[in-house]
């Protein structure tokens, strides 16, 4: 089995409330589902195609023996500027996600050339491929604000068209259990089989705890930061819209805020942080990668995408402030709270003081 994931890296363990389902969706033949909250697969059933890989914004699925980031430098060291997944992976193209085309498109001398039609992966494939499009389609978008000179071109580099019951036949085999009937040849890699065909679950431990709460950036997101600090910088910054941005963005957080702390404990890269008093929210625009979880666990719905992005984020990124606090000391614990006026008493002493009075009168009755 050659898929894995590290699910200390997956937004869902990072909280209960995330909404992301982009591996479940991506699925060609289904066998991704959620279990427990947490992804779960059939071994036997996925073909790795990588398209999981592709869609995960914090990289929770991996490839055994294929890392984009080396097949990147391969690709600009050999001056490749056609790619197909039949001749250059053994994985479906969608498996490189937008950071990685946009630093091949930057990178590269000439326009790359993808064969977005030659994908060939079984089950619903069309999913895969209008998945690979969507990301060309954005990487020419931003292309055009950061280096209008370059974009990525789809065109079909197949010299013979594969007919669709080929296609099917190809897919059949490689998924059918019959086919490595030969290879059955002791008991124990008959086990193995059958231990592939379950449901492979993924359950949060002690030993895993802890790097859940690490703050990681995504190789991809590194790669393009790199890649980028290269470029000419344009003359002036486009504003985009933020729904044609899926894999960054910038936020503001409006006055109902609490200062519950839950935005950046949450946060999987550390886009947004606070300082050791807990009294303001930073956010860094370059290190999210809009997994939407800082969203998902705002109860009160205080933090919001804004409308624009500003393409010079990717040329001078810097922290921002999105909200200040005033913090002050307790009068009874002496522990550090958000002041928002009255009496200098944390919520927790006063709420304790409230149970004690209504306590007090309960037993006068």
């Amino acid at each position: 089995m050659n898929l894995n994931f590290d699910i200390a890296s997956c937004v869902r363990a990072k909280s209960k409330f995330s909404s992301c389902t982009k591996c479940v969706d991506i699925c060609p033949t289904q066998t991704m589902v959620l279990s427990n909250n947490i992804p779960a697969f059939t071994p036997t059933q996925c073909i790795e195609c990588g398209g999981c890989v592709g869609v995960c914004p914090t990289e929770a699925f991996s490839m055994k023996n294929f890392s984009p980031t080396e097949f990147f430098f391969k690709t600009i060291e050999e001056q490749k500027h056609e790619l197909s997944c039949q001749k250059d992976l053994n994985f479906c193209l969608s498996i490189l996600n937008i950071e990685y085309l946009l630093s091949l498109a930057l990178s590269s001398s000439k326009n790359i050339i993808i064969d977005a039609y030659a994908c060939n992966c079984g089950g619903e494939s069309k999913k895969l491929r209008e998945q690979l499009i969507s990301n060309i389609d954005e990487v020419n978008f931003i292309l055009e604000s950061i280096s209008p000179d370059k974009q990525i071109e789809i065109k079909s580099l197949s010299t013979k068209k594969e007919t669709t019951r080929e296609k099917e036949s190809k897919t059949t085999d490689r998924r059918s259990f019959l086919s490595l009937k030969g290879a059955i040849k002791s008991k124990q890699e008959f086990d193995k089989i059958v231990i592939s065909d379950e449901l492979k679950e993924f359950g949060i431990d002690i030993s895993s705890i802890s790097n859940i709460i690490e703050k990681r950036i995504p190789d991809k997101r590194k790669l393009l930061y790199i890649i980028v600090k290269e470029q000419r910088k344009p003359e002036s910054y486009d504003i985009l819209a933020q729904e044609d941005i899926s894999f960054i963005s910038q936020k503001y957080i409006d006055s109902s805020c609490t200062n519950c702390q839950m935005c950046y404990r949450v946060c999987p890269t550390g886009a947004l942080s606070s300082d050791h008093k807990f009294s303001v929210i930073n956010f860094d625009s370059m290190m999210c990668i809009k997994c939407n979880l800082c969203h998902d666990v705002c109860e009160i719905d205080s933090i919001h995408l804004q409308k624009g992005f500003e393409i010079k984020e990717f040329f001078e990124p810097k922290k921002r402030l999105l909200a200040s606090f005033d913090i002050k000391r307790c009068n009874e614990c002496g522990n550090y709270f958000t002041y928002r006026g009255g009496e200098i008493e944390c919520p927790r002493c006063k709420m304790e003081e409230e149970e004690a009075i209504a306590l007090h009168n309960f037993s006068k009755k």
